[in-house]
């Protein structure tokens, strides 16, 4: 069959069904049952686990030097090897003064590395929010 469905800017196929297709007209994400928090300990290198499928972690507000990257690993349960975790920075921080990125993924881990991208030393609580897209 032609393309004879809209689906936005492009046309799709009308054999197009079930699980292979994910439409909302409202809102997209996770409960608030399925979200959690977490607080870095004694530095911005220290390891966190939270075991929720999306989060806020608030980051130890130690310094952290102009043009330097710090990485720390975030263990959580709900993680496998095959999902998708999505970062950004949403607290906490200097507009524009960060980074973060996902630099390692496994079964029940993510490392995160934070950058901060101004010629100035930084001490900021930075907050993480987080979120995994589970794939099978």
């Amino acid at each position: 069959m032609g393309n004879t469905k809209p689906i936005g800017v492009a046309y799709s196929d009308q054999d197009i069904s079930g699980s292979d297709l994910l439409l909302s007209s409202g809102q997209l994400g996770y409960t608030t049952a399925a979200q959690g928090t977490v607080t870095q300990a004694t530095s911005k290198s220290t390891a966190v686990t939270l075991n929720t499928s999306a989060g806020r972690i608030t980051m130890n507000a130690a310094a952290l030097a102009a043009a330097t990257n710090v990485t720390f690993t975030l263990n959580n349960s709900y993680i496998s090897a095959n999902d998708i975790v999505i970062l950004n920075v949403s607290a906490g921080a200097t507009s524009g003064a960060y980074n973060c990125w996902v630099s390692g993924l496994g079964v029940g881990t993510v490392t995160i590395t934070v950058r901060n991208i101004t010629a100035g030393s930084l001490s900021e609580a930075v907050v993480i929010n987080f979120a995994i897209l589970h794939c099978q």
